[in-house]
Parts: structure tokens; C-alpha cells; sequence
């Protein structure tokens, strides 16, 4: 069933918190009668907490929903199995060889990030067991093996949004570009920016690099605030952006900030000081904002299970990797490993992120939104398909 009838089957059913859960079980009985285990590994204590729980939260909803239904392929119900990964790329192997060796799950969930979810899918190809990444951007994720899919775009997509949209939109013409050289989604998103905005007439004035650790960023900031760009891109997560910003508007520095999904997550650990990030631009997933029956269904069922609305986009992106997921399953008929992959490879979802299709390299093809820091919140400035 497609999820628009799932949605009424749930609310003619009545959403209820009930599901099955195993996270942490030993227990290998995949083969009992009636039960699909599917397994996830995602931040849950480390750096990236902010993305992993509200993603864990949003499978258990997905899987809770398709139970209240009456389950799948002929009424068996799924069981989920979630690991920790804390951020870090040998917990995240050591949690997918649990849940693969010692609970026998049929297919996979995760990671949240783009490192932990490379080292999975290294160790999962040879395998063939389906799994779907709802928020790795990195590119090369998905060339690993024909068995790994992911529900978000990639880093070049949200690089030459991100050109078009300053150059079209805020008639920038001159821009900085600040990169963690530590990391390969900054990189590959500053990479993609670069590229497209000169190709569109733009002038990237300087770039900066920086690594994890840094904390001072007044002097890395003071070539930019001797250029005085229209805009300064930055492609990476929320924590550094909030170090950041206030450094810069501290210097003078009164450039539109602009950044990749990597942001969401930032007004709530900038609240402290919003100014810094008031006015600023950055590429998501989806909005709260948006008013369609299948976002707001999603945001009072979330928040009926969970007692609070989903916190960023990354609920929306593994709500939906899990739709696609099982949904493969129900077109399949099975929970054959290459039965469902093909069927993957071939289905088209309503989700929560878009109207959701695969390339030929497992990527999806879907809307981007952009997203306006406007009185410390986040609100739907637009909404655009770079695939039109």
C-alpha cells in the first residue's frame, strides 16, 4: 500500500505508541514465524545526537504505523533493532555486525552521517542486505555496492543550489567560502559551490580552511572581512556554524551567511545569540512549514508518539527511508535481499521530503528546500526541484 493510504489506515485505526521493539537483544530467532527485523545504527550519544534521535524516533514511528495496520506481506509485524553509533566510524561497524550477525536482520536503516554511514555500507555490500541512508550526503556512498540507497541529496546538488540561489535570487556576485578540510561533506558541498558560481559569472574572493578542533575563528574570518563578499558559504554542521557566526558579526563582518542541511539544528544551539545567524540561508530537506496533508500528518504523528514536534529535517528523511524501505518489501513480496534492492531501485514514494524516484546510482531525485532564519526560527523561504 502507498503511504497516502497507510496515513488513512492509520488514522481509521487510531496512531497508538505500540510496537515492536528489540534494540539491544541477542536474541537470532529472524526465522520465527511472523516477524521482519529490521535494524538501524545511529548517533544516539556523540557529536551528532541532535540528528540521531529524532531519526531513531521517526523509524519507530514509520514501523509502529505499518504494525498498527496489520504489518506486512501477509500480516507478519517488524521488528526494529537500534544501535549506538556515537559519531564514531568503529562503534558504527562494530553496531552493524551485531545487528547483522546477532539479530539476523533483513535490512538496514542508517547511518545519520556521512563517515559512520561509509564504514556500514564498506562492510554491508558483501552482504547484499538492502540499506538505505536517510542523511549521508557523500557522494561515493552510494557507488560502494548496488544494495546501498539514500533518501537525502547528495553534496553536489546542495553546492550548485546553493550557486544558483545566490546568484538568481540574492544577486550575489562576489563570495567567500569557508571549508573543514576534515571533513569530506564540507569539502564536497564547498567543491560544488565553487564550481557552479563561477561558472554563473560569480567570484569566490577567498577560501578558508579550517579543521574540527578550531574554536578561534577571528583570525581564520579576517581575510573575508578584508573582501567584504555578498555572501560566505559555509558547508557544515550546526555546532561550528553557531562558533562561528558571532566571531564574524563580532569582526564587522556583514555578509549573508548561507550553508548546507548540515545547519539544521542550528537556531536551537545558537539561541543564545540569534542575531549572528539572523538572515542567514542554508539548504534543507523539508520545512515544518509546509502546509501538505503528507507534512503535517507526519508532524502530529511524530509528535503524538513522542510528546514534541520532530526537531529537525532528519526525522522527515528517515521517516521516509523507511517508508521506501518497507514499501520495497510490500512490492517485492518478500524479504529476499535482491528482490527488495530491485524493487528500490524501481519505486516512486509520496514522502514527507518530496516525490521520491532513484538514478541509476541510488540517488534520489526530489525538491529542495531553502530555508530563511527569520527572529531566530527557521521558516520555508522556497521550495525548488533542480531536476526540472
Amino acid at each position: 500500500m502507498k503511504i497516502k493510504k497507510l496515513f488513512s489506515s492509520i488514522l481509521l485505526l487510531g496512531m497508538s505508541a505500540c510496537m515492536v521493539v528489540g534494540c539491544t537483544s541477542d536474541d537470532s530467532s529472524s526465522s520465527d514465524a511472523g516477524v521482519i527485523k529490521i535494524g538501524s545504527s545511529f548517533d544516539l550519544t556523540g557529536a551528532c545526537a541532535l540528528f540521531g534521535i529524532p531519526s531513531s524516533n521517526a523509524v519507530k514511528l514509520a514501523i509502529s504505523q505499518y504494525n498498527e495496520a496489520g504489518g506486512i506481506l501477509g500480516g507478519q509485524m517488524i521488528e526494529y533493532y537500534l544501535e549506538d553509533n556515537n559519531s564514531n566510524q568503529v562503534d558504527a561497524a562494530n553496531a552493524f555486525k551485531k545487528l547483522y550477525d546477532n539479530n539476523n536482520i533483513v535490512a538496514f536503516i542508517g547511518a545519520d552521517i556521512s563517515g559512520t554511514t561509509e564504514t556500514i555500507a564498506n562492510i554491508a555490500k558483501d552482504s547484499g542486505i538492502p540499506m538505505i541512508t536517510p542523511s549521508a550526503t557523500k557522494m561515493s556512498i552510494t557507488s560502494i555496492a548496488d544494495n546501498i540507497f539514500r533518501a537525502c541529496y547528495i553534496d553536489p546538488t546542495q553546492g550548485d543550489v546553493l550557486a544558483v540561489f545566490a546568484t538568481e535570487e540574492l544577486n550575489a556576485t562576489t563570495a567567500a567560502v569557508m571549508i573543514n578540510s576534515e571533513s569530506d561533506y564540507s569539502v564536497g558541498v564547498a567543491e560544488a559551490f565553487i564550481e557552479s558560481f563561477e561558472s554563473l559569472g560569480g567570484n569566490v574572493l577567498v577560501q578558508v580552511n579550517y579543521t574540527g578542533s578550531d574554536v578561534d575563528f577571528k583570525s581564520l574570518l579576517a581575510p573575508v572581512n578584508n573582501v567584504s563578499p555578498d555572501v560566505i558559504i559555509i558547508p557544515d554542521y550546526y555546532e561550528t556554524i553557531a562558533n562561528i557566526a558571532p566571531q564574524a558579526r563580532q569582526l564587522g563582518i556583514e555578509s549573508i551567511f548561507m550553508g548546507s542541511d548540515g545547519w539544521d539544528g542550528v537556531t536551537t544551539v545558537a539561541a543564545n545569540n540569534p542575531e549572528s545567524i539572523e538572515g542567514s540561508y542554508y539548504i534543507n530537506h523539508y520545512s515544518n512549514e509546509d502546509e501538505s496533508d503528507i507534512v503535517q500528518n507526519f508532524i502530529t504523528d511524530y509528535t503524538d508518539m513522542f510528546g514534541e514536534a520532530p526537531s529537525n529535517a532528519l526525522a522527515a528523511l528517515a521517516y521516509d527511508a523507511a517508508i521506501i524501505l518497507i514499501e520495497s518489501m510490500i512490492e517485492a513480496g518478500t524479504t529476499d535481499f535482491d528482490a527488495v534492492v530491485e524493487a528500490m531501485q524501481n519505486i516512486t514514494i509520496e514522502g514527507v521530503t518530496g516525490t521520491i524516484s532513484f538514478d541509476e546510482n541510488r540517488n534520489p531525485e526530489k525538491s529542495v528546500s531553502i530555508i530563511k532564519i527569520v527572529d531566530g526560527q527557521d521558516t520555508l523561504y522556497q521550495k525548488l526541484n533542480p531536476y526540472d
